[in-house]
């Protein structure tokens, strides 16, 4: 028990650990609140009960809004380190990760600039940006997709070399940074199903999915941005 509170606190201290718990917490509670809304009818306590948790996972977002103030710095100081990815061995996986960086920094300042007239501190109106934001954090998780699928096919082929090697530190290395970019899939595609919801209605599904969906594809991505950075912090204390 003590060593459960004691991740958890480490968890907590960290920005990038308190930023994932906070998402964690505020998707958990839109599915919670989006379920028991649909309940509404038949239980008043119910519907008291989960417009308080809509309300709550409200807040939160408007929360990480804030922190992402922040975070242009260190997303351009992290691209700066990239540059054009002349470490990476494929030219894909490298452009890829280039665009992505590229998208990921024009988010930032377009979602600022949202957030500010919202909050009445610009005279702009605050839809197109949020739109442009959304937009951006569209095509980062889509060109993130692309770029784990090209890992996940340039692993298979070192696993067959591997195979016919015969090298077993190596071929259990590789299944678990297979397994890692599985997961990245699975976590950008949750996330990408609910960029698409959020945008202008016509398109694909959007304005479609009920608080409780958006609530559930936001709790598994978040669920699996836990689990990826407990392996990582595992895998880096093992080597340590």
């Amino acid at each position: 028990m003590q060593e459960s509170v004691e991740s958890l606190v480490r968890l907590l201290e960290s920005y990038r650990g308190r930023d994932k718990v906070i998402r964690t917490v505020c998707y958990g509670s839109q599915l919670v609140g989006g379920v028991l809304s649909r309940k509404a009818e038949a239980d008043v306590s119910s519907q008291r009960l989960g417009k308080s948790l809509l309300l709550f996972s409200a807040q939160l977002s408007q929360c990480r809004t804030v922190l992402r103030l922040f975070d242009d710095l260190s997303m351009l100081a992290y691209s700066r380190s990239y540059g054009f990815g002349d470490g990476e061995e494929d030219r894909g996986v490298r452009w890829i990760s280039v665009l992505t960086n590229v998208a990921d920094q024009l988010y930032y300042p377009c979602e600022h600039i949202a957030w500010a007239a919202d909050a009445e501190l610009i005279k702009v109106k605050s839809d197109k940006w949020w739109l442009l934001s959304t937009v951006l954090w569209g095509t980062s998780l889509l060109l993130g997709i692309l770029r784990s699928l090209r890992v996940l096919l340039l692993l298979k082929k070192k696993l067959k070399r591997c195979g016919r090697d015969g090298a077993g530190n190596s071929h259990s290395q590789l299944c678990r940074q297979m397994r890692g970019e599985v997961l990245s899939i699975l976590s950008s595609m949750a996330d990408l199903s609910n960029a698409i919801h959020w945008m202008p209605p016509g398109f694909l599904w959007a304005g479609r999915f009920p608080n409780w969906l958006v609530g559930l594809m936001g709790t598994i991505s978040s669920l699996i941005g836990l689990i990826q950075m407990s392996t990582s912090d595992s895998d880096q204390t093992d080597s340590t």
